[in-house]
């Protein structure tokens, strides 16, 4: 299951039916899940987890050193979530010590080709980074985020859970949840239907979010007018709870 020419460093832990490709490298202070598949040519960088039945792809280069001039070498980490698929010239990058020290990946991502990840950044579950998409430093993206191809995220944005945000985009700001954003800089376009439909959310639910969604943006308020009256007027299922306090509580500004 290991290729003779694979470089693996003895201080690496390597869990059963890991398979390493041709010269791919492993560096010390790793741990590889077990089911893992490595391709060729793909380094695994120090301080680096990988969860169980991922998949990375050849040339892949997986917790390199952050591309940050404040980094002076401190020992910091990138932890991947089982199950996540790692294309080929992806790159993720370590945290770094202002940042937290950690780079968290989440369960069954999927990282397309030449995606990138810098220090610092976390997704959570089912996220999907279409080919080209590139995430700055100190990024949160929830759960079940799809990012269209060569969009560029800022840093320090959020965006919510089943966000989706269309191909050739700029993110400047925060993306609430359950929205569509495209453009540069981008626009929001109502709800995600198509996703929270493919999710299993149900008609009332995505009903409720309709009306939070033209209170906060179709008539003009502010956000702590906006609030008010969702509160008043939209029953307060967890999701409009969630689109609430997200909107409440962004420190960049939300796109509107």
């Amino acid at each position: 299951m290991i290729h003779p020419t694979a470089i693996i460093d003895p201080n690496s832990e390597i869990e059963e039916n890991v398979s390493i490709g041709p010269y791919a490298i492993i560096k010390s202070n790793t741990h590889i899940g077990s089911g893992t598949e490595i391709g060729p040519y793909t380094t695994i960088d120090q301080y680096v987890t990988v969860g169980e039945g991922c998949k990375i792809f050849q040339y892949a280069s997986v917790g390199a050193a952050p591309q940050d001039l404040k980094f002076q070498g401190e020992k910091s980490y990138l932890k991947i979530g089982k199950g996540t698929i790692i294309r080929e010239f992806v790159t993720i990058n370590r945290g770094t010590e202002v940042g937290g020290g950690i780079t968290e990946v989440g369960e069954n991502n999927y990282l397309m080709a030449y995606t990138h990840i810098a220090h610092d950044c976390k997704t959570g579950k089912g996220v999907i980074l279409a080919n080209n998409a590139t995430l700055g430093g100190h990024i949160e993206l929830g759960n079940y985020v799809t990012v269209g191809g060569l969009v560029a995220i800022h840093q320090f944005v959020k965006i919510g859970d089943y966000a989706y945000i269309g191909g050739k985009s700029a993110i400047v700001k925060d993306i609430p949840p359950y929205v569509i954003a495209v453009g540069d800089r981008a626009t929001l376009y109502g709800l995600n239907n198509v996703g929270l439909g493919r999710h299993n959310f149900s008609k009332s639910t995505i009903s409720s979010l309709k009306k939070a969604y033209r209170i906060f943006f179709r008539i003009g308020l502010t956000v702590k007018q906006a609030s008010e009256r969702v509160r008043a007027e939209v029953e307060q299922i967890p999701e409009v709870v969630n689109f609430t306090n997200f909107i409440e509580n962004s420190p960049r500004g939300i796109t509107r």
